[in-house]
């Protein structure tokens, strides 16, 4: 399984991203794939949350589109809904730990913790996973 990260999903719907077409391809490949395509909830609101907001996209989309998009993307065959496990907030603890941060890295802590729990990869552009001890990441790539 690869867990996606907020950045690949808003990249894949912003076609002035210099990273669009990988995400995007990446993206439709992933969900008409066999491999488990892991989507959490944090992902899932902070998409909806950034593509709607009229500072950050200056023409944004209606919010049920947004929902629409999240709508179509877990009804493929390949999406799972990833959940915290038992070990959940003990691994985030370790990973901050180790990165010696909070801050900024709480919700790459969580994916992250995520995919230990889950013997997932994460999907992502953000090189802030490389501070993250067993978890393997990478970039989209179709």
């Amino acid at each position: 399984m690869k867990i996606v990260d907020l950045n690949v999903l808003l990249y894949a719907i912003n076609e002035d991203s210099p990273h669009h077409r990988s995400a995007h391809a990446w993206l439709e490949e992933a969900l008409n794939g066999v491999e488990p395509i892991g989507f959490c909830w944090a992902v899932i609101l902070g998409y909806i949350r950034i593509s709607t907001n009229p500072r950050i996209f200056p023409n944004p989309p209606a919010a049920e589109d947004v929902v629409s998009d999240v709508r179509s993307w877990l009804s493929s065959d390949a999406a799972v809904v990833v959940e915290p496990g038992p070990r959940h907030l003990d691994l985030m603890e370790g990973l901050l730990e180790k990165a010696g941060t909070a801050g900024n890295l709480v919700t790459d802590t969580h994916i992250a913790a995520l995919a230990i729990e889950h013997g997932a990869g994460v999907v992502t552009f953000d090189s802030d996973f490389e501070r993250f001890d067993g978890v393997r990441w990478s970039k989209p790539s179709a």
